[in-house]
């Protein structure tokens, strides 16, 4: 979510002038965020993670909670992060070489 907020901020920032390769392909990157961290919160509730009740993270109920919820951020959360803008910087250069070779074809 952290990321995706940050995205957001970016491509607000940067506005629609932007033509550099972030500037082009970030709205991509930022759908692809956003729909993963919808995708997370509604696993987190259905798993029972996330309450609608104080203090809202199960875990927060045990001692060590913060831990384990940091644990799992930088084991699962963070390469998941990495993975996903890895696999967006790939498609952006397929997109960009494709649409520079049809230019020049024609």
């Amino acid at each position: 979510m952290v990321q995706a907020i940050a995205t957001t901020v970016y491509r607000k920032a940067a506005g629609k002038g932007s033509d550099s390769f972030l500037g082009r392909h970030i709205p991509a990157l930022e759908k692809m965020l956003w729909g993963g961290t919808v995708m997370l919160i509604v696993d987190h509730i259905i798993n029972g993670e996330v309450t609608w009740r104080f203090p809202f993270l199960t875990a927060l109920n045990y001692e060590g909670g913060w831990n384990v919820i940091l644990h799992e951020l930088l084991t699962v959360g963070l390469p998941m992060s990495v993975v996903l803008t890895l696999v967006w910087a790939i498609w952006a250069a397929v997109k960009d070489s494709r649409a520079k070779a049809s230019v020049s074809v024609k």
